[in-house]
């Protein structure tokens, strides 16, 4: 598939909006239960407002993937059959409760209803998210549960990564614990990303170029498509990226996803370097945007079969 910027931004930047959610919720709870010590109400607030802002970011870099932006609230008809519909839906709704809990720590109010509310709202906003894809059958590479298992586990790391460099930086001393937490999230999406690079790699095709046009020859490459420019199909079904870009951007999220981030945790963590995890949060952030750009291009359209080459 050809990858839509606009896409790669809204996951990336709302799944670590989510991610770091989910860990100030944890916080909070944590704090209520007497297990860690409460963090002032401003950090809370803070961390919501970080939250609005790429959540707000990625949703406007989402409209730019729309046909026709004014319609789009039309997206949210179908929610009953559709994950795109419901997502629409879950999405403010989710943000609404984020604003509604940043508000409540800078009034005294309760919030630790609103807090866990909006933890399951995060939960189901990275089910939608990931199932919109997952739920493609025709695409054989996105078709498994991996695919929203992916988009959970690598916001809830980027997330945590960033939540551990908030900490830092507002003097907290739960630093240590959150890098370490962060790290066994981050390790846990390497196992998980790395199993579905490996089912990707070995899935054999249903369908080949033998079996499209009934020839059995045992080599047969497209030169040309008929035409000298391209067309819709090369547009939005093929990244257009030589064969050899693939397993080399494989290796480059490896690198700034997982293992860049899970070193600078480790050094970072103990001593509560604000700069060093503000680096390992920027890392895994660029490492995401190559990682999500590799998940869509790596989708292979069995239309592909026929339209391989401009000319």
């Amino acid at each position: 598939m050809n990858p839509a910027w606009s896409m790669i931004f809204f996951t990336t930047l709302a799944g670590a909006g989510q991610g770091l959610m989910l860990a100030l919720v944890g916080v909070d709870v944590a704090a209520r239960l007497g297990l860690t010590p409460a963090p002032a109400s401003g950090w809370f607030i803070g961390g919501a407002a970080v939250v609005l802002l790429l959540c707000g970011i990625g949703l406007v870099a989402s409209i730019f993937h729309l046909g026709r932006p004014k319609r789009a609230w039309r997206a949210a008809a179908m929610w009953r059959t559709s994950w795109l519909s419901r997502e629409v839906i879950v999405l403010p709704c989710f943000m609404a409760t984020v604003f509604a809990w940043g508000l409540a720590h800078a009034l005294g109010g309760p919030t630790l209803v609103i807090g866990l509310l909006a933890a399951l709202l995060a939960l189901a906003l990275y089910l939608c998210t990931g199932m919109i894809y997952g739920a493609v059958a025709v695409i054989r590479e996105w078709a498994t549960p991996l695919t929203p298992l992916n988009f959970a586990l690598l916001g809830i790391a980027s997330g945590l990564t960033l939540g551990t460099a908030l900490a830092a930086w507002g003097g907290s001393t739960l630093v240590p614990l959150a890098a370490w937490l962060a790290l066994g999230a981050t390790l846990l999406a390497a196992v998980v990303r790395g199993a579905s690079f490996w089912r990707n790699a070995t899935l054999a095709p249903k369908t080949t170029l033998q079996t499209a046009i009934g020839v059995r020859h045992p080599r047969i490459v497209q030169s040309s498509q008929g035409q000298m420019g391209g067309s819709f199909n090369t547009r939005e079904f093929f990244h257009g990226a030589a064969a050899a870009v693939l397993p080399r951007l494989r290796w480059l999220v490896l690198a700034l996803v997982f293992v860049l981030p899970m070193l600078l945790l480790a050094l970072a963590g103990p001593v509560a370097s604000a700069g060093l995890l503000a680096a390992a949060a920027l890392c895994q952030y660029l490492g995401l945007l190559a990682e999500r750009w590799l998940f869509f291009a790596e989708a292979q359209h069995p239309q592909n079969l026929y339209y391989q080459r401009i000319g």
